[in-house]
């Protein structure tokens, strides 16, 4: 008698749910977050850059501190050196932020680890929002390296703590947008040294050339404009020169001896109310017009005494465009002339710059996250020379 013998069904092998690129997910994203943070935490180097990094930080604070405390003059110190140690962290985030992303992508393509990472249920998207949020968080532990030297700094000062607290956050926002800019590039190019250089060109556009456009608009966007002028008239001065051989006591003069009159003649001067906007997109411009300041009435001849301050309403002035009146014979604020006291009021009117400036970032970044994203969902379209899939 023979029995039929009969093939046990194999087990169906369960696929990975494929979701479009763009369905993604908090679990999927903080996955590829922590994959991306483990790695920075095991490696050596990261940890001697954090404290290299701090030491850096903690010398030019305190070498600052001294050189300012030293001045006979240095009235307003500590605001000097609240100003100076909150660009100089911008400035040294902006170097080390590009070296968290610039390479994420094409890096890990190159490596043949970004494929795998594909063929799971892991979309394109979840990918490339933990990549940028791994980057981020590893930026902005080297912000808060910089914490005690800048809360430092503002004890030493007298800004009030609204300062830095919004100034910490335009900090990390920067940050962001940089680890974003480096995320862009990293997917957009294939090889790791070009997307690194093509970050910093763009850090370096945001940090310096905004400044060097906006010179060379100041002097090629021009207009002639009627301007009155207010000065005193010291000829009586020259002639007691001229007949005594000295200078005359100022508080010996008769009252009327040094009049103040006025000319008006024609001026080809910039028009910085149109270019204006070019520096609205420096990072430095973004921080100090964001950061609160104790008065936001001006002094005089609108002079505000912190460094941040003094950005910021330089900035403003900008955006007002040229004077029609300059006034020499300036005494105090009760003998203001009218166009000076109605273009006072103007400054104190115009809305603040920042919002312009990290609105435009956030778009950029916003961009570098579609290209990334799209340049990551499979099946690829078409792949340039040299692209490793896996």
């Amino acid at each position: 008698m023979t029995t039929a013998q009969t093939n046990p069904t194999p087990m169906p092998v369960a696929k990975p749910h494929r979701t479009g690129p763009w369905h993604g997910s908090a679990r999927g994203v903080w996955l590829i977050a922590a994959l991306e943070l483990k790695q920075r935490v095991r490696s050596t180097k990261w940890k001697w850059a954090l404290a290299a990094f701090f030491a850096v930080v903690g010398a030019v604070t305190f070498l600052l501190a001294w050189a300012v405390g030293t001045d006979p003059y240095g009235s307003g110190s500590g605001d000097v050196i609240f100003g100076f140690v909150v660009f100089f962290v911008l400035f040294l985030g902006l170097l080390v932020s590009p070296t968290l992303s610039a390479t994420s992508i094409n890096g890990d393509s190159k490596e043949g680890t970004l494929a795998p990472l594909q063929a799971t249920a892991l979309s394109a998207i979840d990918i490339v929002l933990g990549k940028l949020l791994g980057a981020w968080i590893a930026s902005l532990a080297f912000l808060a390296t910089a914490m005690p030297f800048i809360l430092y700094s503002y004890i030493a000062s007298d800004p009030p703590i609204a300062a830095v607290v919004v100034t910490v956050l335009v900090l990390a926002g920067e940050l962001l947008v940089v680890c974003a800019i480096g995320l862009g590039w990293s997917a957009l190019t294939s090889r790791t040294p070009a997307s690194a250089v093509l970050t910093f060109v763009s850090v370096a556009t945001l940090s310096v050339l905004t400044l060097v456009f906006f010179g060379l608009s100041a002097v090629v966007v021009t207009s002639d404009v009627k301007v009155r002028t207010y000065q005193y008239d010291y000829s009586y001065d020259d002639d007691y020169y001229n007949e005594h051989g000295v200078w005359p006591d100022p508080w010996d003069r008769p009252d009327d001896a040094v009049p103040c009159y006025w000319e008006e003649t024609t001026e080809t001067v910039p028009r910085t109310d149109l270019v204006w906007w070019m520096l609205a997109l420096n990072p430095f411009v973004i921080v100090a017009d964001a950061a609160p300041s104790n008065d936001d009435v001006l002094e005089e001849r609108y002079y505000n005494e912190t460094m941040l301050g003094s950005i910021k309403y330089a900035v403003r002035e900008l955006r007002l465009g040229p004077e029609t009146v300059r006034n020499y014979c300036y005494v105090d604020d009760d003998h203001l002339l009218p166009e000076e006291l109605k273009r006072r009021e103007s400054l104190r009117e115009l809305s603040a710059v920042w919002p312009f400036g990290l609105g435009a970032h956030l778009l950029l970044s916003v961009g570098s996250v579609v290209l990334a994203v799209r340049r990551l969902t499979v099946p690829y379209g078409k792949l340039s020379t040299g692209t490793r899939v896996a």
